[in-house]
């Protein structure tokens, strides 16, 4: 079993952070903020241990915020000089924005100074939220700067810390409710160099529709017009939640239109099987309309719950472009293994093709109990 993230954030983080201070700052009293950052520090969660030790940060920093933050950006490593595969790494300067966000609220220039510098190491994403929350104004003026920062990791806080839905963190409730000044930001960051900009735009806009569905359409079918491969792949990412529940103007924004003409027939093999095993699902597509047809094609399958009831889970499978007359053959595999965020039981479990959103029956899978 893999070991849990919070075990990474251990004794050693303290003490590699008390480390780093006192190399800021003589005066810092490490041994006090290490015994005082440790203590307790094995019986909480990860987030929690990241306030605790933030805690023992603000105990042992100098009283004025302003100093702090000054030591605070001393201490810090050298900047990422990547995007992915940093793991727990980064995770060693958790404490340091969740001390920005509760004691900086007052100090604006140096929290936003604190934050573009730790954004570049680990992610700001979390603390800004507090700022956009007190002082909305002034936080979204210096965020519409950083849309031009030449720090990949700066732009990015831009487009991932205004989400309205970020996963881990408070809602943004103001741009629940009116989303006008993310999407002012969005807009200058829809065509950035990189991918992991735009990615991250992508799901902010996905968070949008999800309060706005007719506001991220309108805003994914202008920025259609004309778009980049990179934009409409943009798009694309941004309209997964719509396009995932069937939403066939979502679908058009993608070009996929239409699509009646295509019959379906499935192959299900096996059949019947135990909770814990996979089974493969084929289709075979074949255009008989006399022009060519795009379509998403999906598979809903409809799970049986605890309590005998069904509901759809749909899974992408592929996008397939087809002239007249032409076939193809798709096929999927559907795993009922038991996971922590899906439990599978006994009974029939329904199964659709999707073709642009339109549900087509291909029949069922029987599960039993685990063997």
């Amino acid at each position: 079993m893999a070991e849990p993230l919070k075990s990474q954030f251990g004794a050693a983080v303290v003490r590699r952070i008390g480390a780093m201070l006192l190399s800021a700052h003589a005066a810092f009293p490490e041994r006090r903020f290490v015994a005082d950052g440790t203590r307790g520090l094995d019986a909480l969660e990860l987030m929690d241990r990241g306030r605790h030790v933030a805690a023992a940060m603000k105990r042992a920093l100098p009283p004025d915020f302003d100093e702090a933050a000054r030591i605070l950006i001393a201490s810090l490593d050298s900047p990422l000089d990547r995007t992915s595969g940093m793991g727990m790494t980064a995770f060693l300067y958790l404490p340091h924005t969740i001390f920005v966000a509760e004691n900086g609220l007052d100090h604006f220039e140096s929290s936003m100074a604190a934050q573009h510098a730790l954004t570049q190491r680990f992610t700001a994403e979390f603390s800004i939220r507090a700022f956009l929350d007190r002082d909305p104004q002034r936080t979204l003026a210096r965020l519409r700067t950083w849309t031009a920062d030449p720090n990949v990791h700066v732009r990015r806080l831009v487009s991932e810390g205004t989400r309205p839905r970020l996963p881990w963190a408070p809602r943004l409730r103001a741009f629940q409710r009116d989303p006008t000044p993310v999407l002012e930001l969005l807009e200058l960051l829809r065509d950035d160099p990189e991918i992991y900009v735009r990615r991250s735009v992508a799901n902010n806009l996905n968070d949008i529709g999800k309060d706005h569905p007719d506001i991220l359409l309108a805003v994914c079918a202008r920025w259609a017009r004309g778009a980049s491969p990179e934009r409409m792949a943009l798009i694309q990412h941004a309209l997964r939640w719509l396009i995932k529940k069937g939403d066939r103007a979502a679908l058009r924004v993608l070009g996929f239109e239409g699509g009646e003409q295509v019959a379906v027939a499935g192959r299900i093999h096996p059949r019947r099987l135990s909770v814990g095993e996979t089974c493969v699902i084929e289709l075979l597509l074949e255009n008989h309309g006399p022009r060519t047809q795009s379509a998403v094609v999906d598979l809903a399958v409809h799970y049986v719950k605890a309590d005998g009831r069904a509901r759809a889970k749909v899974f992408k499978v592929q996008s397939v472009r087809l002239d007249p007359g032409e076939q193809a053959i798709l096929a999927k595999s559907i795993s009922f293994a038991q996971r922590t965020t899906r439990r599978h039981h006994p009974g029939r479990h329904r199964i659709d093709a999707l073709l642009n959103g339109r549900a087509v029956p291909i029949g069922h899978v029987d599960v039993k109990a685990p063997r």
